[in-house]
């Protein structure tokens, strides 16, 4: 059986392994042809060697060349889009339109161009001068990065093309990649158009790496190797958290995308005004993906009203006619039917769907819950419950005090969402839950669901744990998604010819930021 290679060092190479893998057809359960290597921990220290060694040369890269080789890989991307959209849509049953081809691939690119574009203006180093007392400071890359894609977005969160490795490298960092199981066909496709770009622009071999799966032992141990500046992880809470302990017994900084149900609140004022399109927008948001985006809403607080009760049959009835997309696996099938027998064990009521559906691929009903804000209030922990798929719960809530009190159980989430009256029939009770609610998310909504995460330089993908693992830092915009990737480095007292370029060029520009007469002023 002929088995994948993978890359090491800048070369496609048959991979130590111990065991193989297929992925699978998730329209219809088909085992795919291709059989991928679990790598020993040999493959592992390869990689990690040529990484540091790639690391060190890097750090003496101009930003023009890295910034090139992002430029590169984005135009090989756009030209190979044919085969690594087909090969997305056989291995995640995402549609190729508009899904992948027009609006996840493009957003891939745009990503690793902005990054380009960050690595050659160089703003996010933030050069610090203090002329004073002659001590300079800026942020410099940090060292091989492991990144840890998802299974739900193949290009724009994949360890070899997404955010987190598009910051990495504009930091100045090789990345060692570690391929989702349930898409390794596509990031294979993918790495070598980046190991492409990277030989045409004369970056250091080891800068991009890929590996297409290890075991937990040595997953832990990859993590938490001495080679390795900082990992980048998006997935569930359990191996996120795994992974944590690991990286930070060894002080690796690790930043993690794990849990979030993404509240959205409707107001008594927005549902008398607008009731029929909210429930619209709601079921478009829930279903979008089949509900497998980290953004979809999980949870709905609406006040006990007969509004709400018109709003809660619309969707119900929306859930039950729509059909079911595929999911992207059994085991996420498997996970969600778990999920929703928890909700129905804490006393949440299913109003339509709550099984698997039969036949080929991996379905799942549209499935609509509700509970009371008293269940809530009990039982915090177990109704907030992340179902990651088609699944929704709605709360009903009879005043202001009980809806604050839920807010409050609340733990981290990416993003938290308010509709209210545009008359500010709404506004005291909005003014009332807000700073609840603002304290429990990375990005407060008005008016609009959570769905869409627009790669913009003002965006937070991020919020309180369980959401991530530091509220402080973004896996979406750039250029504050790069600082993840770096550390901050002080010069105190060194000749001027002897600090990076950087520094010697922010002694003669007048933006910088210094210090004068005991003052912090640009200029």
């Amino acid at each position: 059986m002929e088995v994948a290679e993978i890359l090491i060092d800048g070369k496609w190479q048959p991979a130590e392994a111990e065991a193989s893998f297929h992925a699978e057809n998730p329209a219809t359960g088909e085992v795919l042809p291709i059989a991928f290597p679990v790598s020993r921990w040999s493959d592992c220290d390869r990689a990690l060697s040529a990484a540091a060694t790639a690391a060190a040369q890097l750090r003496n890269t101009a930003p023009e060349r890295i910034a090139s080789f992002l430029e590169a890989y984005a135009n090989n991307i756009e030209s190979a889009s044919a085969a690594i959209v087909a090969a997305a849509h056989e291995e995640t049953a995402l549609p190729v339109s508009p899904r992948l081809k027009d609006v996840e691939l493009p957003r891939t690119t745009n990503q690793l161009r902005q990054a380009a574009a960050a690595a050659r203006e160089e703003s996010w180093k933030r050069a610090t001068l203090d002329t004073e007392k002659n001590i300079r400071s800026v942020f410099a890359p940090i060292g091989p990065v492991v990144v840890f894609g998802p299974n739900n977005f193949p290009f724009a969160f994949n360890g070899v093309s997404g955010g987190d490795f598009a910051a990495a490298i504009a930091a100045g960092n090789p990345v060692i990649a570690k391929a989702h199981p349930l898409h390794p066909n596509t990031t294979r496709l993918l790495a070598e158009e980046a190991r492409k770009a990277a030989a045409e622009c004369g970056l250091a071999a080891g800068t991009v790496q890929m590996i297409y799966n290890i075991s937990n032992e040595n997953g832990l141990k990859l993590v938490s190797d001495s080679r390795v500046g900082a990992i980048g992880f998006t997935g569930s809470r359990s191996a996120g958290l795994h992974l944590k302990r690991a990286a930070e017994e060894t002080g690796k900084p690790i930043y993690l995308e794990l849990s979030s149900i993404n509240p959205v609140i409707f107001l008594p004022g927005a549902l008398a005004d607008e009731g029929e399109r909210l429930a619209r927008e709601l079921v478009d948001s829930c279903l979008a993906g089949a509900g497998q985006f980290c953004t979809s809403p999980n949870l709905i607080l609406l006040w006990d009203s007969p509004e709400s009760e018109h709003l809660l049959a619309d969707v119900a009835k929306a859930f039950s006619e729509r059909p079911s997309q595929h999911l992207l696996s059994s085991a996420g099938q498997k996970h969600i039917q778990e999920g929703v027998a928890a909700l129905i064990d804490a006393k949440a009521k299913v109003m339509t769907g709550g099984a698997p559906i039969d036949g080929a691929g991996y379905r799942y009903a549209n499935t609509l819950l509700r509970a009371t804000a008293t269940q809530f209030i009990d039982q915090p922990h177990a109704l907030q419950r992340e179902v990651f798929g088609n699944v929704t719960m709605a709360v009903t809530v009879s005043d202001r005090v009980e809806l604050k009190e839920i807010l409050a159980q609340l733990e981290g989430n990416l993003t938290g969402s308010i509709y209210s009256a545009k008359s500010g029939a709404d506004d005291d009770i909005y003014a009332a839950i807000e700073p609840v609610l603002r304290r429990k998310v990375g990005r407060l909504l008005n008016d609009k669901m959570p769905t869409g995460v627009a790669v913009s330089p003002a965006m937070n993908h991020g919020g309180p744990f369980p959401a991530t693992s530091h509220p402080g830092f973004t896996s979406v915009g750039i250029p504050a998604s790069l600082t993840r990737f770096a550390a901050l480095q002080c010069y105190d007292g060194v000749r001027e010819d002897r600090l990076p370029a950087i520094l010697r060029k922010a002694i003669s520009n007048p933006q910088t930021w210094r210090s004068i007469d005991g003052a912090w002023v640009r200029g």
